[in-house]
């Protein structure tokens, strides 16, 4: 073995985990709650809405340490009601389960917004969460293309099911643009987290605060008809259009 693998090997966690980005004061990333946001880098999946790209990769050099995010946690202790982690897809970091135990032991609450890319290690965390914000993107024939991933469809999928089965309050949200869902998408996607049992359902507009897509248009309302025929379908459910987890 050479030292360098050796010393991988015994890095604490707290070496690895790869955080691109930090905000102490978030106001739309847990509703109803004021949070501190941590944006952990990786994700797998390629989505033209994404307003954060520049966390996709792992590779990235720009990151944060976690001495310092801890240190920046006990100062806003008395002033925020939680932590997020968001990303990028939080769950691809392999580091994510000792990074909430660890803001659990400095007596916070936790949230996670994830896509469900990982859905085998979105399990093993869920236990440790007090709420998930579940960004489903589509109907299940329209996932491969949206995500650019195949089988995503499928990840997904498993991923919600888990999420309701636990009993951890939640909301799904749904990503509104025209050129990258139809409407028929959409109800059927709505409806799929109705037949699950979903707690919440939020129908996101676009906005394109960090999006770097080229080919897709700046503005994309959803007609009144989509809102009201998939508000119909939820006790909860809100029309949400300020941004969540925009890593600043």
């Amino acid at each position: 073995m050479t030292s360098a693998a050796h010393a991988f090997i015994v890095s604490p966690w707290t070496a690895r985990i790869r955080i691109g980005a930090f905000n102490p004061a978030a106001e739309h990333d847990w509703p109803g709650r004021r949070t501190a946001t941590l944006f952990l880098h990786g994700c797998p999946w390629r989505c033209a809405y994404c307003h954060n790209p520049e966390l996709q990769s792992r590779s990235s050099m720009r990151l944060l340490s976690w001495e310092k995010i801890a240190t920046e946690l006990a100062t806003h202790r008395h002033t925020i009601d939680g932590v997020v982690f968001s990303g990028g897809e939080p769950t691809a970091d392999s580091c994510l389960p000792d990074a909430i135990l660890a803001v659990k032991g400095m007596g916070f609450a936790v949230g996670l917004h994830t896509s469900g890319a990982y859905p085998e290690r979105l399990e093993k965390v869920l236990p440790l969460l007090d709420w998930v914000g579940f960004d489903l993107k589509s109907d299940y024939d329209g996932y491969d293309t949206l995500t650019g991933a195949p089988g995503s469809a499928a990840r997904a999928t498993r991923s919600a099911q888990l999420i309701v089965a636990s009993g951890v309050t939640h909301e799904f949200r749904l990503t509104w643009h025209h050129e990258l869902l139809s409407e028929d998408a959409a109800l059927l996607a709505a409806h799929f987290a109705q037949h699950l049992g979903a707690q919440r359902f939020v129908l996101q507009v676009f906005r394109p605060e960090g999006v770097t897509h080229p080919a897709i248009a700046a503005h994309s309302l959803p007609s009144a008809d989509l809102v009201e025929q998939i508000r119909g379908l939820f006790t909860d459910f809100e029309l949400r259009g300020e941004l969540c987890g925009l890593a600043i």
